[in-house]
């Protein structure tokens, strides 16, 4: 097998397509034409020696080669700035405060502290996991300097929307949940305590189907919620990110549709110090490369 090595300026507009959704859009952010993006991409085709895209209607889509190419373009470029940053980066120095909402304490947490102590070993970090609506008070009140949550930021003037991840309804791994089960019962529902940007998602959407519902059990933590939700106790609503192994979604008859929520970067200060904004992107492409199916927001 002949040996490839692939261009990470091809990789990066490759990826970066992706990520906006378009390669026009990538173009622009990457200061090229959108003719020589399209030539990396034949270039890239011709370099993997089969088709990375397949015609899908008036576009095209990622064929499996595709979907595998970007996973490990995705890798290479982490690599790759995480290289260019302990490289040009090594003396940078600070504390930064970060909040991160339950669902991406566990999941996304050591990965990203793992790769910006390495590139940056003399940066103090302390790291906060809470709840949504708590991480807005503290970066609002200074407390935090970055902090990933749910929600659109409410009234933070300095936020960035990640991602948009649909709801899914989520029940236990074992059985069908209990949607359906008795038609006159209340839907037993498990949830957060409020306030909930998801619990609110649920009872509105129920409410406007005309589902009757009760709250079955309530908890002050993710944990908890996991919980019941695997014992049976209630249906919940959550997003496909990191779901335990004792639940599964759900696509149970007249249930009604959920929205999408948006995943939001929030930011103490417009401009941040350099130890906060290293941080902040190594935090977005973290979360970029681990959601499955992410619609990235401008």
């Amino acid at each position: 097998m002949r040996r490839i090595t692939f261009d990470l300026d091809v990789l990066r507009g490759f990826a970066t397509g992706m990520e906006l959704g378009s390669f026009a859009k990538a173009a622009e952010k990457l200061g090229r034409s959108t003719s020589a993006v399209s030539a990396q991409l034949r270039r890239l085709e011709e370099q993997a020696g089969t088709p990375i895209f397949r015609k899908a209607g008036r576009g095209l889509a990622l064929t499996e080669a595709g979907e595998t190419m970007l996973a490990y373009a995705r890798r290479l470029l982490a690599l790759n700035d995480e290289a260019a940053a302990a490289v040009h980066g090594i003396d940078l120095q600070g504390w930064v405060r970060l909040g991160l909402s339950e669902d991406f304490g566990e999941a996304l947490l050591p990965a990203v502290l793992g790769r910006f102590t390495r590139a940056h070993p003399k940066v103090r970090i302390e790291a906060r996991i809470a709840r949504s609506f708590d991480l807005l008070d503290r970066v609002g009140s200074g407390q935090l300097d970055l902090a990933l949550a749910w929600g659109d930021g409410g009234a933070l003037p300095h936020c960035e929307r990640v991602a948009e991840l649909p709801a899914r309804w989520v029940g236990p791994a074992s059985g069908d949940g209990v949607f359906g089960s008795s038609a006159d019962e209340p839907l037993p529902l498990a949830v957060l305590e409020a306030p909930c940007l998801l619990r609110t998602a649920a009872t509105t959407a129920l409410d406007r189907a005309g589902i009757p519902w009760r709250l079955a059990f309530v908890s002050p933590s993710l944990g908890g919620l996991w919980a019941a939700v695997a014992a049976g106790l209630g249906v919940t609503i959550r997003t496909d990110f990191a779901l335990p192994a004792g639940v599964r979604t759900l696509q149970p008859a007249g249930a009604p549709a959920l929205p999408s929520l948006p995943l939001t970067l929030l930011r103490a200060e417009a401009e941040p110090d350099p130890v906060t904004a290293r941080l902040a992107a190594i935090l977005t492409q973290s979360v970029r490369d681990a959601l499955p199916g992410i619609a990235a927001a401008a």
